[in-house]
C-alpha cells in the first residue's frame, strides 16, 4: 500500500553546506492491513517523517508511492482528496472543534466533497463508530465537557468516517494518563487486529510499541529494523 524510497529532509536555506538533516535515506514497504510503529526520543524526526507519509509534508528527496502513485506528482487537489478520503489521522492534540457537538466534529471530514452532510448513511457511520469507541451517549456533548482521552476517542472515530485505507497516529497516548493511553492501544490493536485496518503509529512509549506488530526505530535520521514487537 506505501513504499516509502531512499526518502531524505532537511531543514536549512538552499545551497547551504549546513543544515538539519532530520532524515537520511529511508525506505519502508508498508503493506495492506500491516501495522507499523515507529519509536525513538522526541526530535528525532518521527512526525515529520508520517506528515511525509500522509502528504501533509514533501521530502527534500526520494518518494512515497500509495497505491502505487507517486504523492509528489499529484497536484493539490487530488492530495488534498487522498488526504481527506484514504487517510486517516489521529495526532497528540485532537484538534476537535470546541463549538461543534461530539458528532458533528466525526463527521466533520465528510464536508470534503459530499453532497451535503448529513446524509443518513454518513451519520448513521458516525453514530456507530462513536458506540464503538464508548461515546454514543455523549455525541451531543461538546468537547469542552469531556475529558481528554474522551476527546482523544473522539478524534478516533474522525479519523475513521471516510473508511481510510491507511490511518497515521502520531503520539496518540503521548498526553494520557496510563488507564486511558491502555484503552486507546487497545482501540488500535482492534481496529488493525478487526477490521484490517493498515497502521503506522508514531510514539515514544515502548509501551504501546508492545502492543502492536512491526517495530522501527529512527536514529541519527536512519530507520532500523527492531522487529516484531
Amino acid at each position: 500500500m506505501v513504499e516509502l524510497i531512499e526518502l531524505t529532509k532537511d531543514y536549512g536555506q538552499a545551497g547551504q553546506t549546513t543544515g538539519l538533516h532530520v532524515l537520511k535515506g529511508i525506505s519502508l514497504k508498508i503493506g495492506k492491513g500491516q501495522s507499523i510503529v515507529i519509536v525513538g526520543p522526541s526530535g528525532c524526526g518521527k512526525s515529520t517523517l508520517l506528515n511525509i507519509i500522509g502528504g501533509l509534508d514533501h521530502p527534500t528527496s526520494g518518494c512515497v508511492l500509495f497505491d502505487a502513485q507517486d504523492l509528489a506528482t499529484v497536484g493539490d487537489d487530488e492530495l488534498a482528496r487522498i488526504r481527506n478520503r484514504d487517510i486517516g489521522f489521529i495526532f497528540q492534540l485532537h484538534h476537535l472543534l470546541p463549538q461543534c457537538t461530539v458528532l458533528e466534529n466525526v463527521l466533520v471530514p465528510t464536508l470534503a466533497g459530499r453532497e451535503g452532510l448529513a446524509t443518513k448513511t454518513v451519520r448513521a457511520r458516525a453514530e456507530t463508530l462513536l458506540d464503538r469507541v464508548g461515546l454514543k451517549d455523549r455525541m451531543f456533548h461538546r468537547p469542552g465537557e469531556l475529558s481528554g482521552g474522551q476527546r482523544q476517542r473522539v478524534a478516533v472515530a474522525r479519523s475513521l468516517i471516510n473508511e481510510p485505507k491507511l490511518l497515521l497516529a502520531d503520539e496518540p497516548t503521548g498526553s494520557l494518563d496510563e488507564a486511558t493511553s491502555d484503552g486507546i492501544a487497545e482501540l488500535l490493536v482492534q481496529l488493525n487486529r478487526d477490521d484490517g485496518v493498515t497502521l503506522v503509529v508514531v510514539t515514544h512509549s515502548q509501551k504501546l510499541a508492545s502492543r502492536l506488530g512491526r517495530v522501527f526505530e529512527l536514529s541519527s535520521g536512519r530507520l532500523e529494523n527492531g522487529g516484531a514487537a
